[in-house]
């Protein structure tokens, strides 16, 4: 498998790494990553689609080929990839192929897409691991797991989106329960 040039950046590289996830609306992916012991940057963002630097608009159409994503950059010293894995695994459905609740379309399908090729055997070990412990998840997961490309930041606006809107609906309905099911299930990785 080939990747890009290993994506990691700051000046403490050799601790930090970088994955890049797709849980459905990046609004509550970005929410709970950005209350993980360990994460030092959570962006939102587009990937692995054909438009160059879509806008949310044309990823929203389903017809750019691009998924909603959040680049999650993490201090290996405090958090390691399996651990950000659990936690995204929890907090998300990856039995529904292009969907998560009420957000339908191939932008919102689940994903993992790697910033380095050393990442892979660690995500396809965890999901077979994950797929044997849960008798129902066994054969259903629909994750994708392939190299990052065609990467872009999302609009400013959808940054820090529930920080900055908790009272909005979707906030309120959506994003604050899967934050609450992070702070329950893995009360050791609150930041």
């Amino acid at each position: 498998m080939s990747l890009p040039n290993d994506q990691r950046s700051d000046s403490h590289a050799s601790d930090l790494d970088t994955i890049v996830l797709g849980g459905g609306c990046f609004w509550c992916t970005e929410g709970v990553f950005l209350r993980v012991k360990g994460v030092r940057a959570v962006e939102s963002g587009y990937c692995n689609g054909h438009v160059i630097a879509p806008t949310y608009e044309q990823v929203c159409t389903g017809e750019s080929g691009h998924v909603e994503v959040v680049r999650v950059t993490f201090d290996t010293r405090e958090i390691q990839l399996s651990q950000i894995l659990e936690v995204f695994f929890s907090v998300h459905d990856a039995t529904t192929l292009n969907q998560q609740g009420n957000d339908v379309g191939p932008q919102y399908r689940s994903g993992v897409y790697l910033t380095r090729s050393e990442q892979l055997p660690i995500v396809t070990a965890f999901i077979a691991d994950l797929a044997s412990r849960e008798q129902a998840l066994r054969g259903r997961i629909t994750t994708e797991v392939v190299p990052l490309h065609n990467y872009s930041t999302a609009e400013s606006f959808h940054q820090q989106y529930y920080d900055r809107f908790p009272q909005a609906g979707y906030c309120d309905y959506v994003i604050a329960p899967k934050i609450a099911k992070f702070i329950t299930a893995h009360p050791d990785l609150v930041a």
